[in-house]
């Protein structure tokens, strides 16, 4: 968790990523992608226009030392040097995700802040169950209405014990999560989405702004946009039924690769994501996949394989 300060911050992160962060609205964060010069996907952050002073970013655990190197060196050092206002703190605080159809009703109880007024990647700053301190926001990676809740370090044990306090709260480890983020049709650094794959094979050209496509003024922008004008090669898959499971898979007959893949708690069948050629990416494709050496049937599916059930506030 990255606090950009500082009368550039805007300029500041517009110069890294491809998401449209000058027209957030106070308290309104967005799910953006770090790009490199080729193209590819170096980290997928959120990051957040604060009601203080400050862009306030999350980014993947794994990524935290790469991302900082790029934002401190890269970038900040550069602007800092030819007189721009910018400046980073990095944050110690814990994250909580609270995640589900119980959520609003238990987070209420600790809160003073109408959570009814707390839309979809909506963030506030407030005190729950007596800790102040504490950034709340609207969002999660389960595909269900959740909160991501940024707590002082000290103090998250005493705050997860809070919450484990209202009977419908369990812990639930990276397992769970996974299987419901692809459910929602998720990606995941690292398995879905890396430094090889560009936002235009990946499917997620929803997350750039029509003004910075057509600025084109974020790394890899020459290359993503000749991709969506000529069509990507490749396109992200997601398959069902038969035995689609687990590694990564290669189809026999199809040029392909699945990237994630489980099964599904909520259909009770085999779900996957992946990438295969563009003539064979329509929805309804039958294709063949390899598992330990047997071939088994697979089925092109529209994602997400589960309704997504975020909350928007009216």
């Amino acid at each position: 968790q990255t606090r950009v300060y500082g009368r550039d911050r805007v300029r500041f992160m517009e110069s890294l990523v491809a998401g449209d962060i000058a027209e957030l609205k106070p308290g309104q964060g967005t799910l953006t992608l770090l790009t490199n010069e080729k193209g590819g996907i170096t980290d997928d952050l959120i990051v957040t226009n604060t009601l203080e002073d400050h862009l306030y970013v999350v980014s993947n655990a794994g990524c935290a030392d790469k991302d900082l190197a790029i934002f401190r060196v890269r970038r900040a050092q550069e602007l800092q040097a030819t007189g721009s206002d910018v400046h980073l703190e990095v944050s110690d605080n814990a994250l909580l995700a609270l995640q589900g159809p119980s959520m609003a009703r238990v987070l209420q109880a600790g809160l003073s802040d109408d959570l009814a007024k707390l839309s979809f990647m909506n963030s506030i700053n407030t005190t729950v169950f007596g800790v102040p301190g504490c950034r709340v926001t609207r969002c999660g990676y389960t595909g269900e209405d959740g909160v991501e809740i940024s707590v002082p370090a000290g103090r998250a044990v005493e705050l997860a014990e809070r919450l484990l306090d209202a009977p419908d709260v369990w812990l639930a480890g990276l397992a769970a999560r996974d299987s419901l983020r692809i459910e929602a049709g998720l990606c995941l650094y690292g398995n879905d989405i890396d430094e090889t794959v560009t936002p235009a094979e990946a499917g997620l050209m929803w997350t750039l702004g029509k003004r910075r496509r057509a600025a084109m003024d974020f790394p890899g922008a020459a290359v993503i946009m000749a991709q969506v004008k000529e069509k990507p090669r490749r396109k992200p898959m997601s398959c069902g039924e038969g035995r689609v499971v687990l590694l990564t898979i290669l189809c026999p007959h199809v040029p392909g690769t699945v990237t994630s893949g489980c099964p599904s708690p909520s259909l009770g069948k085999n779900i996957a994501m992946g990438y295969v050629e563009m003539a064979h990416s329509r929805a309804g494709t039958e294709l063949t996949v390899e598992v330990r050496k047997k071939q088994h049937p697979a089925l092109i599916t529209k994602m997400p394989f589960v309704p997504t059930q975020y909350y928007l506030a009216k």
